[in-house]
């Protein structure tokens, strides 16, 4: 319809607001106009006071949507096209003459553009990507600030060339947009098109449709004023919707190399961002820096400076002015420092890692002329300028371009903050505009001003202002997008005018005049060279002395604005220029300086400090003073030797001990974590990992270049015997054979890795885990390698290796990455599924002590609670005095880098410390308290030890020629003060080994034992108890433990310039350690003094020594003094504290703690207060209250510290395998906090005795000294509560997706951490997973990648050590299977017939001397030891010749089993994945899963009364096994082979396996069982479990019992079957009749096999005479086709019923398988020929025993049945499923009473509790528990036996039956002589009749039991058998089982024989 827009103030044009009003109106739902008076009047005052003032719904706004995504936002807004003509060109990006309109077709051709008309992009929702290139009459189209543009439109076709299109309407259909909203030249008219220098068109600047209009009246309010709204929602929660990262603009150009081109398009959405922190001071000082400022403006000016941003405009989407110029440098975000500052200011920095040196001027972008740099600018201003490039066009510079560094990065800030919005337009939500070029100007220069002179400017801070600027200046629009983002609201405009760029100079020096000149602002009037010239001239004449930042700004062209911020503060110049130096050009600058000499100057300026004169003078003079004697200072020993001698008079120290070793409760559970994440993998269905295929465990650790390290880990390995339980190696382990596992990463490693992968690929049934511990060292990509190859073989090395084709495809590989800093492994790129992290846990849960140790570990967040708690002495501090001197030299000597002064000042404050307490007390002003304390302790500490034990200075500097410039000097002032023998200096290089001085040496091998005589100390762990000063180089910790003795952590010296997470965390892990935890936490030892003897050194001020009080405190372990401990504690804080900083910084106490009765143990030996000396403050009741476990207390610990994290730890490797316990620390004052110490209230004599070091090592961590700005980073916390350190940029690797996201929050766990870095962290190009593009996918992970993460020095070895110990366990147990292992049962009782079958070694039965063989009835198989027995005239049974029964529930319990290793023919179970078998099992990788087809199969039984219909489900691949009608596909049989068919390659019998509630469980993978043979296998199940069966085993054949069966038992699977198999016969009998072939030739059997059947046996017979004494047999284990073959093989197989085999046991006796073959009972494996038991039939009812039923049902059939005894199954123990799945509960719900077997039966029409259960179960329950109850005459009577007619019922084993059976010439034992004690007829048909029953003789009293289906028919049989001539009933003798009526119980009656 035309343009609209709002009116601007006061001055906007009536006829405008007229225009507009109407307009609205028109479009309005709402009845009733807004009065044009209100929006011509609109006062400011009445914007700023609310934020929703209007009731007006502006349709218009209702209608906006995303870019491209052109949807109505309701059903009234709908719009229909009108059909385009007929024959037109329909087709989207051509008009409808079918020209193409696309700009990407069209950009190079020329167009012919009319007069007065321009070239713009229209937009179409079906062509997302591309514009459509339209001419429009500029009189149509809005200028530059949104206004102007008349309603209408008049267009042309540039297409086909058609003019006079005067409506957007007609326009848009011409050329086919495809609208289905209203076509509106505003929405889809986009951007302009111009031509760019190659003469292409190119898309231009967003056309400005709309100025800022306030008729909305939803206004935004000022970025710092932040009182009008609270944050929206806690900092710490993750983006809320799915937003696409940006990965920075054109990260990946080269250094100078700078593209142009828009920032990335792909805005990353960030929902969740606290208020914004400036620098460590929150928002009240900026609101009331905005308040002064806009007091003192006149209104409109006041409204100018809110933060509307971007030029006037109402919405439109992700307008940037100079879009098409935008540059990136290539240069990282300085997204690396977060950090920010309070209190007395942090200063910080930002990132470091940059590429490219810092003292060259960038390439950027041009105009103008050059700026030349004056000659002698750093001899002048004593710093480097930093220049940022702002906005717009930067000038050349040129001339001493030496003297000033250029950098991009605050031109990326401002970029990236430009692209905030379009995340929230991707959605779909209206327009919002970015911040514009003037306001981010004006905030950076509000920002500059309130920074504290000792701070340094951070793009974190600026980016975060500029987060919450937008934010808030948007808040309503992201409100309705965060609660509705499905609906589209009208977007509430941002109602202030914006900042104009004629304001901003003005404005910016108005905020700059309040800051005492540190910002100077300069205007310029044509370019930025002018500024710079001004700024350099002003320079150079000296007037920016106070001047810390200049802003220059350039403000004329077009409303374009250029800018640059110049850093001319010497500290903040000099902190950030040497920033921007990578680490390997911070190395080159330093060793330089040492080269050329350039540091001379120092050493002259020292000398001349020292107004005794030359240090070293003063050296020499007193060396040759003291000549030939010790320092008489140290050589009287003030405290008395109370050791206890030992057995030769030497003295021994108590406190020295070695911990025994052992895995802690978290390192085993950490072990645990890792196994089940592994059996995870293999459990999953991606077929990654198959454990089963695996029979051991072999390792390779590799670990970053440093001997320390090597040797350390070697000694651990050694120590924990892994390689003994692996089975690796054998007594006694060598250390060359531990060597061959732990690979160093350096120049020899591709070899011995090489061998490794050929090991792996040699060995696939071995487990190879590839641990790369230190992981997050050298991530460096393989592909940088290439590049730099000739200089540095080792640059990408563990990319070369570890992420080798080899390693990610070979399948026996797992690789664990182990580091206390995963961060660099967390990006969106990584190859480590978030599944597969394993974080170190937690000590504690709700309160809860989740694993209880008698050691405390003391990390990060510990240090930093220590120093925040207040009370003591803080263990984290910096040395105010150094970081002064450091200062001013830094300002004296310009040209040197700062790490170069401080290493230089270092060693000369230790210098003159050592020269202080040697005798030179003149020396103590030219060092600091701290350096003074630690040299103190240091050298006293030997004496107070009987032994000599020390304690360990770490000092740590990580240039390795400024190392071994401060090893040098120490070492020549040792030598000159005469104190070799008293203290080592170590030089700790990562390349080289340790070297110690003989002298300690031989001291070290005296307090550890140490015999060899070659032995020399290879880890900082063995210098246990040395008095040492450690000087510790290499740019990082490489996972170095060190000792218990370690008392002093001196960082002073790391690099604070270029810090990141990793960097400084790994720093501080040096100092993590182990407390001891065995004492409450308050009684730690409060006094931190020096380890003197009692004497004090005087402070450096003489007038403040008496200020300070000297106190000791005894160190007791006794538990009762603890209340007068707290009671000194609580007034620790008054009077004491108020002593001034500089006292108690100079006072240094004394610390002599009383030896405590009894030899003081480690676990003794009190811990530190808690997090250090935490607690003090706490009132004794709240001390009480702390937990006394290891981990931190849950509210103290966790709140100002990081995240207790994984990953707040800083080093992967044990502080010490051998002992875990921390030196205690000295608190000994540090400048700006102070105290003294509390004095027992008894009178005991505290300096009673010395107490050595190592006694405190077990309480208190050491002390930490920082540089200061490290401390303020740690010390300050930012709007989460985290401190500002963790929100640094977290390796110098990654680098942030976006500026705007949200901060990590306090309450993250390790897995919330990680998935923070995996949404907001791309890796850098160098980065070996930056090629890993799948961001994300599953499909990117590598399947077999684990991450283990914990803090430094926790004991990630121990545990990953223990890990392999248990996975090695494991698969030795995943190999073994526990199988029932029972001698066979009733042997004694066995037919005694002189008939044996004697040929021993034939092969198969002999038909004609099988027949002859008797039946043996006795059963023998050991799972029926609680059956009847059953009864033949040739037994002579006596009844102590059964063993006691069993309860019913010991029957499973207490089956013995035993463990067996599966061998390679055992059957499997769903867990079991290999190769070979994959495609058997349907889960091969080559086919989708397999597919199944359903078939009904259905005949007839007369039995049932009615035709059986059972379901096969046959996959695609077992089809072959079946014939199918042509057509129609219906199942039409079986395929069964022939009897004559001798081929080996397959199993002629088909196997079916009943089965019910094991698809997990049960045995059915028979691929190796079968040797690969190919065999037909049918799994038998019930209707209910179909399904859960075909998910598990898709590719195997399912017969589907009838849903009837549902509930039955084992019996009716068998019964069908059976009958099923013996239908198929005759239907294959059939078939192949008709192709020639004999009935009898068809294969007749079939196998029946349990599903736990798990492996089988041969036994190997020799047999070389016929005596017994001759016979010798062994087993071994076969496959299941070799038995099936040989078997199958039999001649006259034909004529067999029943094959079967022995059940294995362990203790078979050579008398079991001596003869061949037995005729007796078969079980669990059975091989049935169906043709002849054709009138054999199993008995469908049956649960138990159904076997030994049938068995007996065809022997008196009069068929064979024959068991192989050379043959045996061993069947495997599962505790699911089976029998077991059977469950007799009642029907009454709420009854809890457990049922009992006696009460599963009851009187008919009672009121008994009715079961829900089937009523056969219940019968054959209660027979074999209660069936004494019916025979009591049976009960031990075995002479006597029940007679059991046609079948065979378990009466429990006090009780024998005999089975006869009814059908005619049938085989029964000859019953004449027999007389019974009970008749039991079940179920009996019309074969048994009155006179069959009058054949056997009863006992007097001896009881019938009839059991019939009910009453009726009970009755007939009673009155059809004749049965009341012999037999007396009573009615009170019926009974039923108890079923409701609806389950049809059954009915029996008993009675007593006359």
């Amino acid at each position: 319809m035309g343009n609209s827009y709002a009116g601007q103030l006061k001055t906007t044009r009536f006829e405008e607001v007229l225009h507009n009003s109407i307009e609205a109106s028109l479009r309005s739902n709402n009845l009733v106009p807004r009065p044009i008076f209100s929006q011509l009047y609109l006062e400011a005052e009445q914007q700023l006071s609310s934020l929703e003032g209007s009731s007006r719904v502006d349709n218009e706004e209702e209608e906006e949507e995303g870019e491209g995504g052109l949807e109505p936002s309701s059903p009234s807004n709908s719009y229909q096209l009108p059909p385009p003509p007929e024959g037109c060109c329909t087709t989207d990006g051509f008009c409808q003459a079918g020209k193409d309109l696309r700009l990407v077709s069209i950009s190079s051709e020329p167009i012919e553009v009319p007069a007065g008309f321009l070239l713009v992009g229209a937009k179409s929702p079906s062509l997302p990507d591309h514009l459509l290139v339209c001419a429009v009459d500029k009189r149509f189209l809005p200028d530059d600030h949104g206004h102007n543009a008349l309603l209408g439109f008049s267009g042309s076709c540039v297409g086909c060339g058609k003019k006079g299109f005067c409506y957007f309407t007609e326009f848009s259909s011409h050329i086919n947009l495809k609208l289905s909203t209203q076509p509106k030249k505003q929405k889809h008219l986009k951007y302009h098109l111009i031509r760019d220098a190659q003469g292409a068109l190119v898309k231009g600047p967003l056309i400005c449709w709309k100025g800022s209009e306030f008729r909305s009246r939803q206004n935004s309010i000022n970025p710092c004023s932040g009182s009008l709204f609270p944050p929206l929602e806690s900092s710490g929660s993750l983006a809320t919707f799915p937003s696409e990262p940006v990965s920075g603009a054109n990260s990946n150009a080269p250094v100078g190399a700078q593209p142009a081109g828009p920032a990335s398009d792909h805005p990353s959405l960030t929902t969740a961002t606290g208020p914004a922190v400036f620098n460590g001071k929150d928002s009240p000082k900026c609101q009331q820096l905005v308040k002064n400022n806009l007091s003192a403006m006149p209104r409109p000016s006041a409204l100018g400076i809110l933060s509307n941003s971007g030029p006037p405009k109402k919405r439109h989407k992700g307008w940037s002015p100079d879009s098409p110029s935008a540059i990136d440098g290539g240069f990282p975000q300085a997204a690396g420092n977060r950090a920010k500052n309070e209190g007395a200011g942090v200063s910080c920095m930002p990132q470091a890692g940059v590429a490219g040196p810092a003292s060259v001027t960038f390439p950027v972008v041009a105009s103008g002329e050059p700026v030349s740099v004056p000659e002698n600018l750093l001899k002048i201003c004593k710093a480097k300028p930093v220049i940022f490039k702002g906005h717009g066009n930067f000038p050349y510079l040129c001339g001493n371009l030496n003297d000033v560094v250029v950098s991009p990065l605050l031109y990326t800030c401002y970029q990236n903050s430009q692209s905030i919005s379009r995340a929230y337009e991707q959605h779909g939500t209206a327009t919002m505009q970015p911040i514009s070029q003037e306001m981010q100007l004006l905030l950076t220069v509000y920002y500059l001003v309130q920074l504290a002179a000792d701070q340094v400017p951070l793009m974190e801070d600026l980016e975060q202002i500029f987060l919450r600027s937008w934010r808030e200046s948007h808040l309503t629009e992201i409100r309705q997008y965060q609660q509705a983002p499905q609906q589209l609201y009208p977007p509430a405009p941002s109602s202030t005018a914006p900042v104009t760029s004629a304001q901003l100079p003005w404005l910016a020096g108005l905020a700059a005049s309040s800051c005492n000149d540190s910002v100077h602002v300069i205007e310029c009037a044509y370019s930025l060279a002018e500024g710079l010239s001004e700024m350099f001239r002003l320079l150079i004449e000296g007037k920016l002395t106070k001047t810390n930042y200049v802003v220059i700004i350039c403000a004329c062209r077009n409303a374009a604005i250029d800018s640059c911020i110049a850093v001319t503060g010497k500290y903040q110049a000099r902190i950030l220029s040497e920033s921007l130096l990578s680490p390997a050009e911070y190395q080159r600058e330093v060793h330089y300086e040492l080269v050329t000499g350039k540091v001379d100057s120092l050493g002259a300026f020292f000398s001349s400090l020292c107004p005794e004169g030359d240090i070293d003078i003063l050296l020499d003079t007193f060396h040759q003073e003291n000549q030939g004697h010790v320092s008489s200072l140290l050589t009287a020993s003030s405290a008395k030797k109370t050791a206890a001698p030992d057995a030769r008079g030497a003295p021994v120290c108590t406190s020295y001990h070695v911990e025994p070793r052992g895995v802690r409760p978290f390192q085993l559970a950490v072990a645990q974590k890792l196994l089940a994440h592994v059996c995870s993998i293999a459990d999953s269905s991606t077929q990654n990992l198959d454990l089963g295929s695996f029979e051991k465990v072999d390792f390779l650790i590799c670990i970053p270049p440093s001997e320390v390290t090597y040797q350390q880990t070697v000694l651990h390995i050694w120590h924990s015997g892994v390689l003994l339980e692996l089975g690796l190696e054998k007594e006694p382990v060598t250390k060359q054979r531990v060597e061959q596992h732990v690979l160093k990463l350096d120049a020899e490693a591709q070899g011995k890795f090489k061998a490794f992968l050929q090991n792996s690929f040699q060995n696939p049934h071995t487990l190879f885990v590839l641990i790369h511990d230190h992981a997050h060292w050298d991530l460096v990509s393989s592909s940088v390698h290439n590049l730099y190859s000739q200089s540095d073989p080792s640059v990408g090395l563990v990319d070369r290796l570890l992420n080798c084709r080899e390693v990610k495809e070979a399948p026996n590989i797992v690789t664990l990455h182990v580091t206390s800093f995963p961060y660099a492994l967390q990006t969106q790129h990584t190859l480590i599924s978030p599944y597969n992290e394993i974080h170190w846990p937690v000590s504690y849960s709700n309160g809860v002590d989740l694993y209880h140790e008698n050691k405390k570990y003391f990390g990060l967040s510990e240090f930093i609670e220590s120093t925040l708690s207040g009370h003591s002495l803080p263990l984290l501090r910096y040395d105010s005095s150094f970081e002064a001197m450091v200062t001013a030299l830094g300002k004296r000597f310009p040209r040197l880098h700062s790490a170069v002064i401080r290493t230089f000042v270092l060693v000369q404050h230790y210098a003159a410390a050592l020269m202080a307490v040697s005798g030179l007390p003149q020396m103590k002003n030219h060092t600091s308290v701290e350096t003074l304390e630690i040299t103190q302790n240091l050298l006293n500490s030997p004496k107070q030890c009987p032994c000599g034990h020390g304690l360990m200075v770490l000092l740590r500097v990580p240039c390795s020629p400024l190392a071994a410039v401060a090893y040098e000097r120490l070492a020549h002032v040792r030598a000159r003060l005469a104190l070799e023998e008293h203290f080592e200096i170590i030089l700790g290089n990562p390349s080289s080994g340790i070297t110690v001085g003989k002298h300690f040496v031989k001291q070290l091998k005296m307090w550890q034992k140490i015999e060899d005589a070659e032995w020399r100390p290879q880890t900082y762990l063995e210098l246990e108890g040395l008095p040492c000063i450690l000087i510790f180089s290499g740019m990082d910790p490489h996972g170095e433990s060190l000792p218990r003795s370690l008392r002093y952590c001196d960082l002073r010296l790391i690099n604070s310039s270029c810090l990141v997470r990793t960097a400084l965390e790994q720093e501080l892990g040096l100092a993590a350690y182990f407390v001891s935890n065995e004492i409450p936490l308050e009684k730690g030892a409060k006094n931190e003094a020096l380890e003197s003897d009692g004497e004090k050194l005087s402070s450096t001020d003489e007038d403040e020594e008496a200020g300070a009080e000297v106190c000791f405190e005894a160190g007791c372990t006794s538990e009762k003094r603890s209340p007068v401990r707290r009671e000194r504690t609580r007034s620790h804080d008054s009077a004491s504290s108020s002593l001034s900083s500089r006292a108690s910084g100079s006072v240094l106490c004394s610390e002599s703690l009383v030896q405590p009765s009894g030899p003081l143990q480690g676990e003794q030996a009190r811990s530190p207060p808690q997090c250090g000396p935490a607690e003090e403050g706490r009132t004794p009741g709240e001390k009480q209250r702390l937990p006394v476990s290891q981990g931190p207390p849950v509210n103290s610990t966790r709140s100002p510290g990081l995240p207790p994290q994984p990953g707040y730890g800083l080093r992967s490797g044990q502080r010490n395998p051998q002992a875990s316990a921390a030196p205690s620390s000295q608190l000994s004052s540090s400048s700006g906090s102070s105290s003294t110490c509390p004095v027992p209230a008894t009178g005991m004599l505290v300096l009673q005795a010395s107490q050595c070091s190592m006694a405190k090592a077990c309480r208190q961590p050491p002390i930490v000294f920082l540089p200061k700005l490290v401390y303020d980073m740690l010390m300050s916390t930012d709007s989460s509560g985290l401190p500002k350190a963790a929100s640094l940029l977290p390796s110098p690797s990654v680098m942030w997706t976006s500026s705007f996201r949200p901060l990590l929050s306090k309450t993250m766990t390790s897995t919330e951490q990680s998935l923070y870095y995996r949404q907001w962290t791309v890796p850098r190009p160098s980065h070996m997973d930056y090629g890993n593009r799948a961001e994300g996918h599953v499909d990117s992970f590598h399947p077999r990648r684990l991450l283990l993460s914990g803090p430094p020095q926790i004991g990630k070895t121990g545990a990953y050590l223990q890990f392999l110990s248990i996975l090695s366990r494991m698969l030795i147990r995943l190999t073994e299977v526990d199988v029932y292992d029972e001698e066979e049962i009733n042997t004694s009782l066995r037919e005694e017939s002189d008939w044996h079958y004697l040929p021993l070694t034939d092969p198969w039965p002999d038909l004609e001397l099988f027949q002859k063989m008797p039946f043996d009835y006795i059963i023998h198989d050991p799972k029926y030891e609680d059956a009847s027995l059953i009864c033949s005239h040739h037994q002579s049974i006596k009844s102590e010749d059964r063993g006691m029964p069993r309860k019913p529930e010991d029957l499973y319990v207490r089956r013995q089993t035993a463990r067996m290793r599966l061998s390679k023919y055992a059957a499997y179970n769903t867990y079991h994945h290999c190769e070979q078998c994959h495609q058997y099992m349907g889960f091969h990788s080559r086919y989708q899963l397999y597919e199944s087809t359903l078939h009904a199969f259905a005949f007839s039984y007369s039995m049932l009364g009615e035709e059986i219909q059972l379901h096969f489900i046959i996959p695609k691949s077992k089809e072959h096994h079946f014939v199918f009608s042509q057509p129609g596909g219906q199942l039409e049989s079986m395929r069964l082979p022939l009897v004559t068919d001798k081929s080996h390659e397959y199993i002629k019998s088909p196997t079916f396996t009943p089965t019910t509630g094991r698809h997990e469980h049960g045995l059915f993978n028979l691929y190796h069982a079968m040797d690969g043979a190919s065999h037909l296998h049918v799994l038998v199940v019930k209707e209910y479990e179909m399904a859960i069966y075909k998910k598990y085993w898709p590719n195997h054949i399912m017969l589907v019992l009838p849903s009837i069966f549902n509930s039955a038992g084992v019996g009716a699977a068998h019964f069908l079957i059976k009958e099923l198999c013996y239908h198929n016969l005759e239907l294959e009998r059939n078939r192949q009749e008709e192709l020639g072939i004999k009935p009898q030739d068809i294969w007749p059997f079939i196998v029946i096999s349990d599903d736990s059947c798990v492996m089988w046996n041969a036994v190997d017979v020799d047999c070389t005479g016929e005596r017994s004494r001759d016979f010798s047999w062994s087993e071994r284990n076969v496959s299941l086709k070799h038995i099936l073959q040989h078997i199958e093989a039999s001649p006259n197989i034909t004529h067999y019923a029943l094959i079967g085999m022995r059940k294995w046991a362990s203790k078979t006796r050579g008398s079991e398988v001596r003869e061949p073959f037995s005729r007796c009972h078969v079980h669990d494996f059975i091989i049935l020929n169906v043709d002849l038991t054709q009138n054999v039939q199993y008995n469908q009812n049956r649960f138990t025993c159904d076997d030994v039923d049938f068995n007996l049902r065809v022997h008196s059939a009069g068929l064979l049945l024959c068991r192989f005894n050379r043959f045996s199954v061993m069947k495997k123990q599962i505790a699911v499923g089976g029998h077991k799945s059977f469950h007799i509960t009642s029907k009454v719900s709420d009854s809890s009473v457990a049922i009992v077997p006696s009460q599963y039966i009851c009187a008919p029409d009672s009121k008994h509790t009715f079961l829900a259960a089937p009523a056969q179960l219940l019968l054959e329950k209660f027979l074999q528990y209660h069936s004494h109850r019916f025979f009591p005459l049976s009960l031990k009577n075995h002479s006597h036996p029940v007679l059991s007619v046609d079948c065979y019922l378990n009466l429990g084993p006090q009780i024998s039956v005999c089975y006869v059976s009814s059908r005619p010439h049938s085989l029964n034992i000859s019953c004449s002589d027999m007389t019974f004690s009970g008749l039991l007829l079940y179920l009996c048909d019309s074969f048994v009749g009155a006179n069959f029953l009058k054949k056997f003789h009863f006992l007097k009293g001896a009881t019938l039991c009839v059991i019939c289906q009910d009453r009726n028919s009970l009755r007939q049989t009673v009155v059809r058998l004749e049965l009341e001539d012999e037999w007396q009933f009573r009615l009170r003798d019926e009974f039923q089982t108890a079923n409701a009526k609806e389950d049809r119980p059954l009915f029996f009656l008993t009675g007593r024989h006359i």
